[in-house]
């Protein structure tokens, strides 16, 4: 099976402004990359490259995300 394409640049742009959104409520609740996967229930290396817009996040891993952060989904991803 043929790789996908690299993702358009506005795509990797929104993707870098969601995980800075990210990066920034995660601070606010003064949590650890670590404490915030934990929460989530997800690697902290996956926390890490949604937060530098590395990897695209699956939908139901941004939930757990807002979910673990007390925020609504769209605060994240507006």
């Amino acid at each position: 099976m043929p790789s996908a394409p690299p993702p358009d640049e506005w795509v990797h742009a929104r993707r870098q402004e969601i995980g800075e959104r990210i990066r920034t409520a995660r601070r606010a609740a003064r949590l650890s990359q670590e404490a915030l996967a934990e929460r989530a229930g997800m690697d902290r290396q996956a926390i890490n490259r949604i937060e530098l817009g590395r990897q695209a996040a699956y939908v139901d891993n941004l939930l757990r995300i807002a979910y673990a952060l007390g925020l609504p989904l769209a605060d994240l991803v507006r």
